[in-house]
């Protein structure tokens, strides 16, 4: 509850100062559902011509590049300015966050409020719903259960690997490449069904950069397609939990690092 309470009014007030612009969110929230809408485009445009992808249907990638899309939704809307702690460490305002009562990661996350996330969660839940009759989602009690603790856990993932890359900014004071390159690989395989990569790639994807737990492999559970994905069932079961583990793991990671934060000279 120390973090949640000054969370909300941190990022309360951020909102409110951006919302004083309607014409400006309108503008940003239509970018960002044209942005995830051309991912799900390309997707269709490659079904339409090869037929299934990896063994699934339009329907089954449409409903796993909405878990994708909601769960990274979940993470940016209060979590986005994890993009730019090194930008707040290089200009000084870091320092600043050292003295004041809230935490340091707190005032990170409610620094500003970047609005086209709020597009990016809306159409994640939009392809989301609308593909899971189609996919043949079973809306059972347990299998919505299962969803949404699939969605956090996913969100999980995504910022627990955010914050892991965003820890090294204390050291190297800017993590551009490795920023880039995390980015790239979530938007590249995230919302894709891995059976249609190599075995390589799937493993990697899996316990390297742990893509696979975000949408792959809950999406794979709850439509029923366990017997074809490429770890136990038991591991994709229990995906959900690979979030709250690995984001302790990173938190771990980002406090050891934050004792090594000497300033950036400005």
């Amino acid at each position: 509850m120390t973090f949640v309470r000054p969370y909300l009014l941190l990022a309360g007030a951020a909102y409110r100062a951006q919302l004083q612009y309607r014409s400006n969110l309108l503008l940003t929230l239509a970018g960002g559902v044209a942005y995830q809408g051309t991912g799900l485009l390309f997707l269709w445009v490659i079904t339409s011509r090869f037929g299934d992808l990896g063994g699934w249907s339009m329907a089954e990638i449409a409903f796993l590049y909405g878990m994708r899309v909601t769960s990274h939704g979940l993470l940016v809307v209060p979590a986005s300015q994890l993009h730019h702690l090194d930008v707040a460490i290089r200009t000084g305002e870091f320092d600043r966050y050292l003295v004041r009562p809230a935490g340091v990661l707190t005032q990170l996350l409610c620094r500003q409020v970047h609005l086209p996330t709020l597009g990016d969660l809306a159409t994640g839940i939009t392809v989301l719903v609308l593909a899971a009759g189609p996919a043949g989602f079973s809306p059972t009690p347990a299998a919505l259960l299962y969803l949404v603790l699939a969605l956090i856990g996913g969100a999980m993932v995504e910022g627990a690997l955010q914050l892991a890359c965003a820890s090294f900014s204390f050291r190297m004071l800017s993590n551009l490449a490795l920023r880039g390159l995390l980015d790239d690989l979530m938007n590249t395989f995230g919302g894709y069904p891995l059976k249609a990569f190599p075995d390589a790639a799937r493993l990697a994807l899996t316990y390297l950069v742990p893509v696979a737990f975000v949408a792959y492999l809950p999406a794979g559970v709850l439509l029923d397609r366990t017997d074809g994905l490429h770890v136990t069932a038991w591991l994709a079961y229990g995906g959900p939990l690979a979030g709250p583990l690995l984001y302790a793991a990173a938190y771990a990671l980002w406090r050891g690092q934050l004792r090594h934060y000497a300033g950036s000279g400005t």
